[in-house]
């Protein structure tokens, strides 16, 4: 009878467990669907309607009612948390991963939210693939694979202007200037935050052109020392 009732007792509270369990699941359920009702709906106070789609014309205006300019890099930092693949548009499914990911299903609260983005994406490793995703967003075509000189000195300016200013400014000077390069790829790109981060500046000791550097560093590097000299 002990054992019996002993056996009815655990019965009774994994009943009692699965209900709450169950409750707690549907609660957490109808409020997940509450979030992301709210994110559908700031996300169609921006989509063009005809396309679904936030086009540039959506993006400015979020810009404006988030008081950010459409050139700040935490626009872009918003993009990279969204994965968006293409330039001046966010699809639905792109708005409700970053803003799902960012606990954002208000515009205050996307607003309030952008200190702690960046944050997140200055922190070394996120940095050296956020730095990456801005070459890759801003291929326009799909077979793109390299962008022009004009275009990289403004990404440049936005994405390493407030974090190697010095590098940064020479790097933009040498393009202006040279005529070997119309356009910079993936590998050149990559390879000037490499120089940042791993080679001092003015200085340049640690610099060995025979370490597999992009052509158009050991030009620039060239040219930083002849004006030196």
């Amino acid at each position: 009878m002990r054992r019996s009732g002993a056996a009815a007792s655990k019965k009774k509270s994994d009943s009692i467990t699965s209900s709450a369990t169950d409750l707690f699941r549907s609660a957490s359920s109808k409020a997940t669907t509450k979030e992301m009702d709210r994110i559908d709906h700031l996300f169609n106070q921006y989509a063009n309607s005809s396309s679904n789609l936030i086009d540039p014309e959506g993006i400015e205006e979020l810009c404006s009612n988030l008081d950010v300019p459409h050139t700040d890099i935490r626009i872009l930092m918003l993009a990279w948390k969204m994965k968006s693949e293409k330039q001046g548009y966010f699809t639905q499914e792109e708005w409700r991963r970053g803003l799902k990911a960012l606990r954002a299903d208000t515009l205050s609260k996307l607003k309030k939210s952008l200190p702690e983005l960046e944050k997140e994406v200055r922190r070394q490793l996120n940095f050296a693939d956020f730095y990456a995703y801005a070459f890759r967003y801003c291929l326009t075509e799909e077979k793109q694979k390299s962008i022009d000189i004009e275009t990289i000195c403004q990404l440049l300016e936005i994405v390493m202007g407030s974090t190697f200013r010095p590098q940064v400014d020479y790097f933009v000077d040498y393009l202006k200037i040279q005529n070997d390069y119309k356009v910079i790829n993936m590998d050149q790109w990559m390879g000037f935050y490499r120089f940042c981060n791993e080679i001092s500046f003015p200085e340049m000791t640690e610099y060995n052109p025979e370490l597999a550097w992009p052509l158009v560093l050991d030009n620039f590097v060239e040219w930083i020392r002849e004006k030196q000299a």
